[in-house]
């Protein structure tokens, strides 16, 4: 699963803790904008209730957006972080 994380977190103690979830979930791309590439489905399944425990609905905002693999083709960028290749190869 590919997904697109954004957020909206007032409280700067609050979105330190969700960033350094989001960090061991994906790749930190931009202000409050994660990358999660390879995420299964019990991975995303924790990852939101996690993140659901976390937030103060009233006034946070956390939303996810999926990729298909044609969509994430299609991702351009101009500038910043380069995009990290977690792939494995054996020989």
């Amino acid at each position: 699963m590919q997904l697109v994380i954004t957020y909206d977190i007032p409280d700067d103690k609050r979105r330190t803790k969700i960033h350094k979830v989001l960090k061991s979930y994906g790749q930190w791309m931009q202000f409050s904008v994660f990358e999660c590439l390879d995420l299964s489905e019990p991975e995303y399944a924790k990852l939101r209730s996690r993140l659901g425990k976390m937030i103060k609905p009233e006034v946070d905002s956390v939303r996810f957006y999926f990729l298909c693999a044609c969509c994430r083709d299609k991702v351009e960028r101009i500038g910043g972080e380069v995009v990290r290749d977690d792939t494995v190869f054996f020989a």
